[in-house]
C-alpha cells in the first residue's frame, strides 16, 4: 500500500524487521551531494533572554495541540454550531423594530406546528412548504422522531398506554428541542403532530413549554372522505384503520371553537395548500393567535 504522498508505508512492527526496513530506507536513498536540510525553527534565544511559549506552527490553526479545547467552544455548555443557545430561553415571536411594518413570512425565521388528524396531509404539505421557502426551512415530523426507536417501539395502533405516551413525550420533547436549535442558527422549522384539543397538557400545551409561545399553531382539517381516502393509501404502522381515522377525525373538530386558524384543503393539492399555509402564517405574524 503507498501513502498519498508516494512513500511506503512502514509494515507492522515485527521481531527482526527493524534491520531490513533501515537496509531498505538506506537503499531508497539517491547517491550523490545532498543539501543540507532546511532550518526547521527559528533560532535559540541568546542566552539570558527572557523565554516563553514557543509560537504556534506556522499553517497550524490555533488552539491544536495542547490548547484544542479554546479551538472547540461548541464542546462548552448548551453551543450547537457557531449559536449559542439561552438556557432553558423558550422561542419568542419575531417583533418588528418600533415603526416598521410586521415580520415578512418569506424572510422571517418561524417555527409553525401544523396540526391535524392521520391522513389530513401534514407531512407533504409541511415538506413541500419547507422546500419552497426563500428562507433555509427545516421540517420535523413527530412520527419520524418516534420511530427513532428501533428495539421496544410503543406501537400506538397496539393500544395507548404508559409506555407509548412516554415515547411520545420524549419524541415532543427531541422535536421541541431541534426547533429552538434550528431558529437559534436562523432556520425555520415546520412541525407536524395529531394534536387533540381536549388534552391540551400533552398535547398543545406540550409544544408550547417546549418550543415556547413563538410557535405558531395551523390545523388541516379536511373532510372525512378525504382523510379515509388518504389513510387507504398509507402502509405500515402509520396506516389507522377506518373506525380509528373517523374516531380522530371527530376529535380534531373541537379546533373549530378554538379560535386557531384551520385549512380546509379537501379540494387543494399540497401546492396550493403550502401557498394557504404561507398566508395564514403571515396573518399569525401580524396578529398572533391567541392559545
Amino acid at each position: 500500500m503507498q501513502h498519498p504522498g508516494g512513500a511506503p508505508l512502514p509494515p507492522p512492527h515485527l521481531p527482526g524487521s527493524a534491520g531490513a526496513w533501515a537496509e531498505h530506507q538506506a537503499r531508497s536513498i539517491p547517491s550523490g551531494p545532498q543539501r543540507p536540510p532546511a532550518p526547521t525553527g527559528p533560532p535559540p534565544p541568546p542566552q539570558g533572554a527572557p523565554t516563553g511559549p514557543p509560537p504556534p506552527q506556522q499553517g497550524a490553526p490555533a488552539g491544536w495541540g495542547g490548547n484544542r479545547q479554546a479551538a472547540r467552544p461548541e464542546t462548552t455548555g448548551q453551543a450547537t454550531g457557531h449559536i449559542q443557545l439561552p438556557t432553558g430561553n423558550p422561542v419568542a415571536l419575531p417583533t418588528p423594530p418600533p415603526g416598521t411594518a410586521a415580520p415578512d413570512v418569506a424572510h422571517t425565521a418561524v417555527a409553525v406546528l401544523l396540526i391535524g388528524p392521520a391522513g389530513a396531509g401534514k407531512t407533504s404539505v409541511a415538506r413541500h412548504w419547507a422546500d419552497i421557502r426563500r428562507v433555509p426551512t427545516a421540517h420535523i415530523s413527530l412520527d419520524d422522531v418516534r420511530e427513532w426507536v428501533r428495539a421496544g417501539f410503543a406501537d400506538p395502533q397496539q393500544g395507548w398506554n404508559d409506555h407509548s405516551e412516554a415515547q411520545y413525550r420524549l419524541a415532543r420533547r427531541t422535536c421541541g428541542f431541534a426547533a429552538r436549535n434550528f431558529l437559534a442558527n436562523g432556520i425555520s422549522c415546520i412541525l407536524d403532530d395529531a394534536v387533540f384539543p381536549d388534552r391540551p397538557v400533552v398535547g398543545l400545551g406540550g409544544w408550547k413549554r417546549h418550543v415556547g409561545p413563538g410557535l405558531l399553531p395551523v390545523v388541516l382539517l379536511p373532510g372525512l372522505e378525504i382523510v379515509l381516502e388518504r389513510n387507504a393509501q398509507r402502509s405500515g404502522n402509520r396506516r389507522l384503520t377506518d373506525e380509528e381515522v373517523a374516531r380522530i377525525h371527530g376529535r380534531m373538530a373541537g379546533w373549530y371553537s378554538s379560535g386557531l386558524p384551520i385549512i380546509d384543503n379537501s379540494q387543494h393539492d399540497v401546492a396550493t395548500t403550502a401557498r394557504m399555509l404561507d398566508e395564514v402564517v403571515a396573518r399569525s405574524l401580524a396578529s398572533p393567535p391567541a392559545w
